[in-house]
Order: structure tokens, then C-alpha cells, then sequence
């Protein structure tokens, strides 16, 4: 224990100050995340035979000829009186370097994050479908997505699997009955993961990130025959989303405009801005819940139009990142100069904070 005891004091130092992240390069000065900004941890280098010892004491036994032979991992840490951490061990340049994703113990709630509880809860009670988070790393997906899971726990009488890389929070169950699959740990691979998925009779499956062109074509069959699928991917807007997904089956785009039609019921996609105090960040989200339109324009492939249909729903459950950072600045979280600096479209931006909506972008057809 007394080998780990300068890595344990930088992840309690990372808790007391509120890290979000834990950067730390062998023999160099570590440095916390802390509402998004980097800043020095102020505390002696950690060496390279502290960090080698947490990595030895730290990753899974069933993970370590993975690491020896490719040089990086993913893997959870879990420690009592510390919590549990995300950790991501890799080599720059020869040397050993890491970063800890600090993840709170409790699953959040839509309210503690900030979030429109009323869109999502009303995602969560569907029966089939899929929906995605979209965003870049450091976004939140993974703490909505949790939040979303703790919903479902809370209120249906469902068995979820989910497949993660590495699993984040533990959920208890509630309600539900949850599985939680580590890839590397309980599973090979999230494509290995959903093939086994589908034999475990889930009523909702949690995929951690959509990476290949067998599990979104898995996640289509198991939307297709009755289940919801909650996964994450990579991308800025619900545009690109859509665009992303046909980029698995780029020979197969009337088959896929057909099933994505049919299955997909929204893209969520969020960027986090910081708070007007300076003490954390909000989740600016963009909704794209697919209705009618929105199924129609899926259909016919026209994926320049949605943004123009997420505009236009401003009184449905769609709705733009601008609208939404309008509610904050209007809510006073954020700073009218803080969301125009994260707003896709800040000339519009300024318009709606003068009271002046364009209602109609455009005809669709």
C-alpha cells in the first residue's frame, strides 16, 4: 500500500479540488482538469517507478498481455475510500504517461445535471429504438447516458445490459435488473458483446461507444425486434451523426436510409460551457427527435434538412444548441459571451438575445 500512497494522494487531491481529469507523465509535474481548464497539481513529480508501481497494482490481471503488447489500455480503478477512476495508460516518446477520469460514486440525475429531464424521460419510455449521445470527448455522454440508465432503473421493470470500455458508474439494481460488461474483462469486444447480447433477453441495451460496422448493425436487428439501444458516438451535430452512421455501410445507403427511419428515435449531442461563476459547466444540448418529418427526411437521405427541422421544432422536443444556450444565459448559468463563443451559429445567437426569432429558414420539401 505504502507504493501507491503518492498516486492515492493525487487522486484525493483530484477529488478535493474538483478535477474532472488527472494527467500525469512519468518523472513530470502532474496536472488536474478542473472545469475544463488544465492547471498544475502543485505537488512533487510523480516518478516513474510510482506510476509503473500504480500500473502494476492497478490493471487487471486479464488485462496485462494486452498492455504489454500494445502499450496502451483502458481500465477502471476502483479504490473504497478513494472511488472509482477511468484510467487510460499509455507511452509517449518511451515514457509512461496516464490520465484518470475522476467518476462521482451515484449515477447522476437529469437535475444535477442540468438537463431537460421532460425529453429525455419521455426517450427512456420508449419500448425499440435507438438512441445516441453525440459529442467530443470530455462532452458529458457518458454522465447522460448514466443519468438515463438511472431513470429506466427507477421506473420500468426492465434487465439491461450494458457494454462498456470500461465501465464508469455502478449501477445497483432498482427496478431493473443490471448487467454491466466490461470489454477486456467480461467480454472480448463490444461486436463480441452485442452477439451475446441478444441470447441475454435485454429489454434495453447500453452500448459504450458505437466503433464499427457489426455492432451498429446489431444494434439496428436488436432495435428492429423490440429492444432500446442507448449507445455513444463521435460527431458535432445531429447532422454529422446521421451522416456517420451511413458511413459503416457506404454501398448500402437505401437498405440503411430505410432501417435508420425506422429505428432511429433521436440524437442527442452536447458540449459543455462554463458556468458563469467559474465553478463547473453546464451541458448545452441539441435534440434531434425524430417524428415524422425528421422520419421522412431519413427516408429520402435529404440530411441537410435536419438541421433546418431541429429549428423549426423549436415548441416540440427538438430543439438547437442555441436554444438551448438562450436558457442558460436566460437562466444566468452561463455568460452571454460564453455562449455565443460556443454556439454553432453565433450571428443568430445574437439575434435571438435581441428578442428576434427566424421562425422559417426555408421550405422543406
Amino acid at each position: 500500500m505504502s507504493q501507491l500512497q503518492p498516486m492515492h494522494a493525487l487522486l484525493q487531491t483530484a477529488r478535493k479540488v474538483g478535477a474532472s481529469d488527472l494527467h500525469l507523465k512519468a518523472d513530470s509535474q502532474p496536472f488536474f482538469r478542473v472545469n475544463g481548464r488544465l492547471m498544475p497539481g502543485g505537488a512533487a513529480a510523480l516518478s516513474l517507478s510510482d506510476l509503473n508501481s500504480f500500473l502494476a497494482a492497478s490493471i487487471p490481471q486479464a488485462l496485462q498481455v494486452d498492455w504489454q503488447q500494445n502499450r496502451q489500455i483502458d481500465y477502471s480503478y476502483y479504490v473504497p475510500e478513494l472511488g472509482r477512476y477511468r484510467v487510460n495508460a499509455f507511452y509517449q516518446r518511451g515514457q509512461l504517461s496516464a490520465v484518470l477520469r475522476v467518476v462521482h460514486a451515484q449515477p447522476p440525475s437529469f437535475e444535477s445535471l442540468n438537463l431537460d429531464g421532460s425529453v429525455l424521460a419521455e426517450l427512456c419510455a420508449q419500448k425499440a429504438g435507438i438512441i445516441l449521445l453525440c459529442g467530443a470527448t470530455g462532452s458529458g455522454k457518458s454522465s447522460t447516458l448514466a443519468a438515463m440508465l438511472q431513470h429506466i432503473n427507477q421506473n420500468y421493470d426492465y434487465h439491461i445490459v450494458t457494454l462498456e470500455d470500461p465501465i464508469e458508474y455502478s449501477h445497483s439494481d432498482q427496478r431493473c435488473i443490471i448487467n454491466q460488461r466490461e470489454i477486456g474483462l467480461d467480454c472480448p469486444s463490444f461486436s463480441a458483446g452485442m452477439r451475446a447480447a441478444l441470447r441475454q433477453d435485454p429489454d434495453v441495451l447500453l452500448i459504450g461507444e458505437m466503433r464499427d460496422a457489426f455492432t451498429f448493425e446489431t444494434a439496428l436487428r436488436a432495435a428492429e425486434t423490440g429492444h432500446l439501444v442507448l449507445a455513444t458516438l463521435h460527431a458535432a451535430n445531429a447532422t454529422q451523426a446521421v451522416q456517420r452512421l451511413f458511413e459503416f455501410f457506404p454501398d448500402q445507403t437505401a437498405m440503411l436510409q430505410r432501417q435508420v427511419a425506422s429505428t432511429l428515435l433521436a440524437t442527442i449531442t452536447q458540449r459543455l460551457v462554463p458556468a458563469r461563476e467559474g465553478e463547473g459547466r453546464y451541458p448545452a444540448s441539441e435534440y434531434f427527435v425524430v417524428e415524422a418529418l425528421g422520419r421522412k427526411t431519413l427516408l429520402e437521405g435529404k440530411f441537410d434538412q435536419i438541421e433546418q427541422i431541429i429549428e423549426l421544432n423549436s415548441e416540440g422536443s427538438s430543439q438547437s444548441f442555441n436554444q438551448d444556450l438562450l436558457r442558460l444565459v436566460e437562466a444566468k448559468l452561463i455568460t452571454t459571451d460564453q455562449a455565443l463563443s460556443h454556439s454553432p451559429n453565433p450571428q443568430e445567437l445574437k439575434l435571438q438575445l435581441q428578442g428576434i426569432f427566424l421562425t422559417q429558414r426555408g421550405i422543406i420539401h
